[in-house]
């Protein structure tokens, strides 16, 4: 028998990349049935195929048996036959020289034997689509025999197992020398290639927008050299595995068979992909839209984060999430459009998956969603950004992580809290950045002290804007001021306003003025402390500045009432 091996490929030239859509697209369009088209004329039906069934020892074919003798059919005719000879070929003690042919009494058949053991007989049915005849054929079957089985017994001779074994020792070193060579000497040419490569094919430029990059270029001319250093190395392996499979009897059917086993693979293969193939183009095509759609609002997006490009109203912190919600929406409805040309979408299999996967994230994304939502209104919001001291309820510190699901605000004691996104609509929050970052206005601090109504409040004026200048991290311009914000029963609500842009530093600013005021307070002689008065107001002193007194003012002494 010979063995056809496919023809090697043409080399194919890169063609342009309008080109490929236009094939592509023409693949596509004549893969699909026009009503125009007439009636595909009945094909006459193909003949039934012979199934031949091979006898075989040590892996090789001595002959393929087409028909069956009496009630055997030609497989269990094959098998008989098979081990009859393999029989034969293990007893040593039966010289080869045995195996002759007998003509039947009736002259009808044609039997290989060995002295008076028959191993096949050669019916007319076997011989129908040959000019040899029933004889010639018996004769050369036998002398094939002959040479097989003197072939079997000589490849297990001691002497030959030991040779062969030395054959596939030298070949394992000299393969794992060339391995070692073939790794070294491409490390050291690649690079150099690629960089030579790289240097002469020019980047692709789309105005400003660097499509492909000379450093892309670089690593794709690496890959595709290392790709081919790898097939080299399968080459070889193959070559070697080959070569020590067919040293022993026992691994030489798979070494015969390791190239034919390899081909029917990749027929196998490639007939499925051929079968796919309008399917399979259509999906690339989908796939290249959705890929280049990405790149290019990917790169919009991009110019508009590194304010190349500038669009009234749309800030720059919004170029990355609407990217990320462009590229969901994008990939969607890609996938939509490529679900039908899956293969097995029609199937109940994947129908069911599809349903069960539809009422899981129906049942269990209703707080997700919720969240999501959330995030999405919180960008675009611009409630506050990554890095802003905020306050939420009792939680205040810097935001650390923004999502679309949660929002993680790192404490003042470094504890990190996870806030749900949909809680933060529901609840106020204060930002403490935003003023100095978008409008430009310092940010100010606010504290507050209670004195009693007898201390001039000019004094406590001076007092706690000298506390306030005292201080670091607040600005003299604008200046400090104070505000009296009750006027309560006992006592005097004073509150201290001072500006500052150094927000990263609140916590310490605030302390340092709260220390401040304690300082000046007491250099100027005032106590801090809120009175609460229980007196009998006849015969003690007015609590009224005395600023406001008259000089003649004289504090009203008791009147006691006696009863008559």
């Amino acid at each position: 028998m010979e063995n056809e091996l496919p023809a090697s490929p043409p080399s194919m030239t890169k063609p342009r990349f309008f080109l490929c859509l236009l094939f592509t697209f023409l693949l596509v369009a004549g893969q699909t049935p026009w009503p125009l088209m007439a009636q595909d004329a009945q094909a006459p039906p193909a003949p039934a195929e012979i199934q031949e069934y091979a006898v075989t020892l040590d892996g090789e074919v001595l002959f393929e048996v087409r028909e069956g003798v009496g009630s055997f059919t030609p497989e269990e005719r094959a098998a008989a036959i098979q081990h009859r000879i393999r029989q034969v070929a293990e007893d040593e003690d039966i010289p080869v020289d045995s195996i002759t042919i007998k003509r039947g009494g009736d002259r009808d058949n044609v039997t290989v034997v060995q002295g008076n053991r028959p191993l096949i007989t050669i019916t007319k049915a076997d011989v129908d689509n040959r000019l040899e005849s029933q004889e010639e054929v018996a004769i050369e079957l036998a002398q094939h025999i002959r040479e097989a089985i003197t072939r079997y017994r000589q490849d297990r001779v001691p002497q030959n197992l030991l040779k062969n074994t030395i054959f596939a020792v030298l070949a394992t070193i000299l393969t794992l020398m060339l391995y070692s060579v073939v790794v070294r000497i491409s490390g050291k040419i690649f690079p150099p290639v690629s960089r030579w490569g790289g240097e002469r094919i020019p980047p692709l430029r789309l105005q400003n927008f660097e499509i492909i990059s000379q450093e892309k270029v670089e690593r794709w001319l690496l890959r595709i050299l290392q790709l081919s250093r790898l097939a080299l190395l399968l080459f070889i392996l193959y070559l070697y595995l080959t070569f020590v499979f067919n040293l022993f009897p026992w691994t030489r059917t798979f070494g015969k068979n390791f190239l034919n086993h390899f081909l029917g693979s990749l027929e196998f293969i490639l007939t499925s992909i051929g079968n796919y193939l309008p399917n399979l183009v259509a999906i690339a095509i989908i796939v290249a839209i959705t890929y280049y759609l990405l790149k290019g609002v990917r790169a919009i997006f991009s110019a508009i984060e590194s304010e190349r490009l500038v669009i009234p109203g749309f800030y720059t912190d919004w170029a990355k999430p609407t990217y990320n919600l462009l590229q969901i929406l994008i990939i969607a409805l890609a996938a939509v459009v490529v679900f039908p040309y899956l293969p097995g979408f029609d199937s109940p299999a994947f129908r069911g998956i599809s349903v069960f996967l539809g009422i899981l994230f129906s049942l269990g994304s209703t707080s997700a969603i919720a969240n999501v939502v959330g995030g999405v209104i919180l960008i675009y919001t611009r409630s506050f950004q990554v890095g802003d001291l905020i306050q939420i309820g009792d939680v205040k510190g810097i935001v650390v992580q923004k999502t679309l699901l949660v929002t993680r605000i790192c404490a003042f004691n470094n504890q990190v809290i996870t806030v749900p996104n949909s809680s933060l609509l529901n609840n106020t929050v204060i930002n403490y950045a935003v003023a100095i970052r978008e409008m430009g206005q310092p940010l100010i601090v606010q504290t507050t002290i209670t004195l009693g109504y007898d201390v001039p409040w000019r004094d406590v004026y001076k007092v706690m804007i000298e506390a306030g200048r005292r201080t670091a991290n607040i600005l003299d311009d604008p200046p400090p001021f104070v505000l009296q914000t009750a006027l309560n029963d006992y006592h005097i609500a004073y509150e201290l306003n001072v500006y500052t842009r150094n927000w990263q530093e609140l916590r310490y600013t605030l302390s340092e003025l709260h220390q401040n005021l304690q300082d000046a307070c007491n250099e100027a002689g005032i106590e801090i402390m809120s009175p609460s008065y229980l007196a009998l107001r006849d015969g003690n002193t007015s609590t009224i500045p005395s600023t406001y007194l008259g000089d003649d003012y004289l504090p009203p002494g008791f009147r006691i009432r006696l009863p008559k």
